[in-house]
């Protein structure tokens, strides 16, 4: 029997189960050729599923509270305005590569979010992450892994940036190319660095997503039938999937068993709901001067002495409370906290869609969903309409139901659901099995590698 001696993590940003298994592995001989050969399935993401953090959440096999970050932006203290940007400096909880770091094992890290800016190096080498302003910058350990990367993909993709945007010719390009580079990159550090783990995550399926969605989607409210565009993300699988088969062939697959991954899925974006907005209507956000056209939410123009909650935008959305005593201009006694927390999330889960349809909206208190919580958490996290709606922090729209997204065009939203393909030939064939989480790759990984599992991480081993 074959035995592991390698693990290979290829990541696909935001790639979508459905679309993968149920609709297109006819298509993508090499998928296919793993899921017949291993196991597969829908692989549950964190609480929210979003690129940060659920990517730490993989690696550490720790919840977003006990990693103390709950997205891309975080409340750097209790402060109304001071916001940050999640980065590696963030992250505290030991990563998948920091086991094998001790035990003297190398890894090669590319384009893994949660690593820039590059202060604890991989034993190893590696690109990090689409933090990294540019290619000018040390985003690559060790820095002269740089001139080599530019020998042999030219000038590197980090991420598309400004993919937000209505040119989809140029983003189509732009998407392929970022990918067709990342790809050539790791079949060259595969078959010239020393590794027993590879990990990389490609984010090009989430710009693809984001991009287009609508073209793909019947049920889209922006669906045009017949458009050019109607086969582009199809398409661009076919592509990463021959990629993928020109990867795995520089492996030795009799020692490394490989996990095709994603850290969430995709689905369609039916709207957004302007959180804010309806926080007004409620009475719950009060600001100074009533907004007559869609702005910015800006903290200055808010009436501090009779709010008591308002809220951020993004995919999912945050709810704050203006508790006295831990808010500058704190407002909601500490005796009355829970019960307005209470009062939110009964409000937000009889919230009805454009149509008067319920949304099937769910807001959870943090202490409930996370082991630790860590950092300054939102008071609550909001999940409108299943995902297919998303938090718009604006003020000031005509409706609480928005269709045109404030931080540019974008069709589709994330699906708690991402995908996993775990294979071996030392590994039994299981075909599809559902419930697994993305905090069981770390210690599977782990396992397969022979090294004892650390105790307390959240995930559990497939394997043995």
């Amino acid at each position: 029997m074959a035995s592991i001696e390698k693990v290979a993590i290829i990541g696909l940003d935001c790639a979508e189960p459905s679309l993968v298994f149920d609709r297109w592995l006819e298509d993508l001989p090499n998928l296919r050729r793993l899921c017949e050969r291993g196991t597969y399935g829908h692989l549950e993401s964190c609480l929210p599923p979003i690129t940060v953090p659920a990517w730490s959440c993989m690696a550490s096999s720790a919840d977003p509270g006990t990693l103390g970050i709950y997205g891309f932006r975080n409340r750097a203290d209790y402060s109304y305005e001071k916001l940050t940007i999640a980065t590696s400096l963030d992250v505290r909880e030991p990563r998948l590569w920091e086991y094998l770091d001790a035990r003297g094992m190398s890894s090669i890290l590319l384009g893994v979010p949660g690593t820039y800016p590059i202060v604890r190096p991989v034993r190893g080498c590696m690109t990090s992450c689409f933090l990294a302003p540019d290619t000018q910058c040390d985003y690559t350990w060790p820095r002269e892994l740089k001139k080599e990367i530019a020998d042999v993909v030219g000038e590197y993709v980090i991420d598309v940036k400004n993919y937000r945007t209505d040119n989809k010719e140029w983003l189509l390009q732009q998407i392929h190319e970022m990918t067709e580079k990342r790809f050539k990159l790791a079949r060259h550090l595969v078959k010239t660095k020393p590794w027993s783990l590879f990990w990389m995550v490609e984010l090009g399926p989430d710009r693809m997503h984001h991009g287009f969605w609508q073209y793909m989607d019947p049920q889209h409210p922006k669906h045009e039938p017949g458009h050019p565009l109607s086969s582009a993300i199809h398409d661009y699988f076919v592509k990463v999937d021959g990629w993928i088969g020109e990867l795995l062939a520089e492996m030795d697959l009799d020692k490394t068993a490989v996990w095709v991954v994603s850290d969430h899925g995709a689905k369609c974006m039916k709207g957004g709901f302007a959180f804010n907005d309806w926080l007004i209507r409620e009475g719950y956000l009060v600001m100074k001067e009533p907004a007559t056209s869609p702005r910015k939410f800006n903290f200055a123009d808010v009436d501090w002495s009779k709010t008591r909650v308002w809220g951020e935008g993004g995919y999912y959305g945050r709810c704050f409370i203006n508790v006295k005593g831990r808010e500058p201009q704190g407002l909601v006694p500490q005796d009355s906290y829970e019960s307005l927390r209470n009062e939110l999330i009964a409000k937000l889960a009889a919230l009805p869609d454009d149509k008067g349809v319920p949304m099937g909206t769910k807001a959870y208190k943090p202490q409930e969903i996370y082991r630790k919580v860590n950092g300054v958490p939102p008071d609550l996290v909001v999940i409108f309409g299943d995902l297919h709606w998303r938090s718009v922090g604006s003020i000031g729209n005509p409706s609480v139901y928005v269709f045109e997204n404030d931080t540019g065009p974008d069709e589709a939203n994330h699906a708690q659901q991402g995908m996993y393909v775990l294979s071996h030939p030392s590994l039994p064939a299981r075909g599809r099995c559902d419930g697994a989480s993305l905090y069981d790759v770390a210690p599977t990984c782990l396992s397969l590698l022979g090294i004892p599992v650390p105790a307390g991480l959240r995930g559990r081993t497939l394997v043995g």
